[in-house]
């Protein structure tokens, strides 16, 4: 591990998401950073474990949806070492009543969530302020990261991880030489030229970065659209292009697997990495990746079954045939059921006959005997409209079909 300045204070702050829209109804009822990955997982695990391998023990969730379906996962940071009496784990929420009409209520993207933080961070005088986002798959020593960032005298650095240029579209793009930015481009329109993207792992230089927000709103607030709005937007809207506009951002590539998983196609095909084996996050015993414990027997697969490139969470029972698909804690799939292609999360029941392809079905759905939910894509490639999602605790009755790319609201019956 690269050795840093004695005394050196860091902070690291993870801004754990609003709505999550894009997941559509998974994340109707539940923060996006709360959604499974790989069974035993959820996507808050992936910054807060770099950051505990990282040797980061100030670390701040802010979170603003559905924070109590965090809450109790995230149990004050003891999965991740972070409950110290001095310092670790704060969560950072919403509040009203307090400050001026522009520092209350929810933010309006991370940029402007970190400009109602500011006093806060002020306060706690770091030497170096980390942000990270909770909604990709990762592996990262920041350790190095940190030292470089230091020896440039940067003003921000941004790790950034080669995708494809269709992926690149939605992330921004960044475009640097011998590791100076020179511009970036907030999801471009049309594709790209290029696959360097940011992965939401910022480090800044604190003094700077306050004082550059501040300047920020008071130039772009006119841009506001709703009261309280301060216009600054995310990172890419208006304070990424001013600072690398100062000559003083660096881009940092990560080595390893990253993937951002907030459409339903990326955390898809995410899962279909991991079963093809082209995810490593989880092979660096150094740096693990940890999270509460999931209590619960193993896994167990009926005489009779087929099990084929699949996962299997803690209390799973197989009695059909799962191929390609990663099943959660406590899913059921009985005689003569078809799983293909599709990640079914906590305590799915799949009946008798009941076939699902390229899905992901939400937490207590039920696919009654002889149910079709979704179907299998005509090519390989994988988008938004050919996964069907069945939204939590939702029924699927007896023989009913559910078309390719449908979504269904939590608690619907067909």
């Amino acid at each position: 591990m690269t050795s840093l300045p004695t005394g050196l204070r860091t902070l690291a702050v993870v801004q754990a998401g609003g709505q999550g829209s894009r997941m559509d109804v998974l994340t109707r009822e539940r923060a996006k950073p709360a959604l499974p990955f790989a069974a035993t997982h959820s996507l808050i695990d992936f910054p807060l474990s770099c950051l505990a391998a990282s040797g980061i023990s100030d670390v701040w969730v802010s979170v603003q949806f559905q924070s109590s379906s965090l809450d109790t996962y995230l149990a004050g940071g003891r999965p991740w070492d972070l409950d110290r009496t001095r310092g670790g784990f704060r969560r950072i929420t919403p509040e009203e009543g307090a400050g001026t009409a522009h520092e209350t209520g929810f933010s309006h993207g991370n940029a402007d969530g970190l400009f109602r933080m500011r006093e806060a961070i002020r306060v706690f005088a770091p030497d170096v302020l980390v942000v990270m986002s909770a909604d990709s798959i990762f592996s990262l020593d920041l350790q190095p990261v940190i030292a470089r960032h230091l020896e440039r005298g940067a003003e921000a650095t941004l790790v950034t991880a080669e995708v494809g240029v269709q992926e690149a579209a939605h992330q921004m793009v960044v475009h640097s030489a011998d590791g100076r930015v020179g511009k970036v481009d907030y999801k471009p329109d049309g594709q790209p030229e290029i696959g360097t993207v940011a992965t939401e792992i910022f480090l800044y230089r604190p003094e700077g970065l306050l004082t550059e927000l501040e300047r920020l709103r008071r130039e772009v607030h006119s841009e506001a659209e709703e009261p309280g709005d301060t216009g600054l937007g995310d990172f890419g809207d208006h304070l990424l292009p001013a600072l690398v506009a100062r000559g003083r951002v660096y881009a940092e590539p990560m080595s390893g697997y990253w993937k951002d998983v907030g459409r339903p196609q990326a955390y898809l095909q995410a899962h279909r990495d991991l079963l093809a084996g082209r995810v490593d996050v989880f092979d660096h015993p150094g740096r693990p990746v940890l999270g509460p414990a999931i209590a619960g027997r193993p896994g167990w697969i009926g005489e009779g079954s087929e099990i084929v490139d699949a996962m299997l969470g803690p209390g799973s029972r197989v009695r059909g045939r799962v191929v390609r698909s990663v099943l959660g804690p406590g899913v059921e799939v009985q005689a003569g059921a078809v799983v293909e292609d599709s990640v079914l999360l906590e305590d799915v029941l799949v009946e008798a006959g009941a076939q699902v392809r390229t899905a992901v079905v939400d937490r207590g759905a039920r696919i009654g005997r002889g149910a079709q939910v979704g179907a299998a894509p005509a090519g390989t490639r994988l988008t938004d409209e050919a996964i069907a999602l069945v939204g939590q605790d939702s029924v699927v009755g007896r023989g009913a079909r559910v078309e390719a790319g449908a979504r269904l609201e939590p608690g619907t019956r067909v």
